[in-house]
């Protein structure tokens, strides 16, 4: 009977999360289509900002109240009120940026063309003056006056969700280049999860997942901006492949 009632519970619980996630950025597209014209850019910056936060929030809470995931973002939480910088968490998850967003309500993040696009992200996304990654010099400009402007900004330096245990490999880019020209330091967020839920390449109706989904996130080395691109983009990978070796999804990442 146990089992009967898991296999009803688990697709139930997935629809009904992604649908209660679909809704809360539709009903903010509503208010953040409007607000995007009617409200000085400073202002609108940070209604938008805050919005995203308290409704993905109210997601993420969702999320713990039906036992869907297991939830320890706590560790996110020391960063508000600091000094600007950059957060660089590794990527197991498409769910990574929307927990990260809930625990800090003045993140800059940076984001794919075709989710500023996307109808439920889009509106929102622009009112928060987000940045889009379709041009690099452009995301390089926009990153830095963020930071300039005492902002924080959230930027994966795996650039899509990792597919190799313990995380893709680094390539020479923004990360450092923002940092270097900022002049602020790289905060490394590690993210565990023992679930490839959402993961790259999970067919999301197909494939039900075990619940809850343990997820957690802590702190890790805090880099001084650097002057070497490539060697700090080195350093970074390097550090990542120490602290995330053993960790929850190397029981589901293909080995590299």
């Amino acid at each position: 009977m146990l089992r009967l009632l898991k296999s009803i519970y688990t697709p139930f619980a997935q629809i009904a999360s992604l649908s209660f996630l679909g809704l809360i950025c539709l009903t903010w597209s509503v208010f953040a289509i409007p607000l995007y014209f009617i409200l000085p850019k400073r202002l609108g910056t940070k209604v938008g900002r805050h919005g995203i936060c308290y409704g993905f929030r109210l997601y993420a809470w969702s999320l713990s109240i039906t036992r869907t995931y297991k939830l320890d973002l706590r560790a996110i939480d020391s960063l508000q009120g600091g000094p600007p910088l950059i957060l660089a968490p590794n990527h197991p998850s498409l769910i990574d940026a929307l927990l990260i967003l809930t625990r800090h309500p003045d993140l800059v993040c940076v984001m794919k063309s075709e989710l500023m696009n996307n109808v439920f992200l889009g509106s929102g996304s622009r009112l928060a003056r987000y940045v889009r990654n379709d041009s690099s010099r452009q995301l390089v400009k926009e990153s830095v006056s963020h930071l300039r402007d005492g902002g924080v900004l959230l930027l994966f330096p795996e650039g899509t969700r990792t597919t190799q245990d313990p995380i893709n490999s680094f390539l020479v880019g923004s990360v450092g280049l923002i940092a270097k020209h900022a002049k602020v330091p790289v905060q490394t967020l590690l993210i565990e999860t023992d679930s490839p839920f959402l993961s790259k390449g999970w067919p999301l109706f197909k494939r039900m997942p075990t619940l809850p989904i343990i997820y957690r996130v802590r702190l890790g080395r805090r880099f001084d901006p650097p002057t070497d691109i490539a060697a700090f983009t080195a350093d970074l990978d390097q550090y990542y492949r120490g602290e995330l070796q053993g960790a929850l999804q190397s029981r589901w990442l293909p080995h590299g």
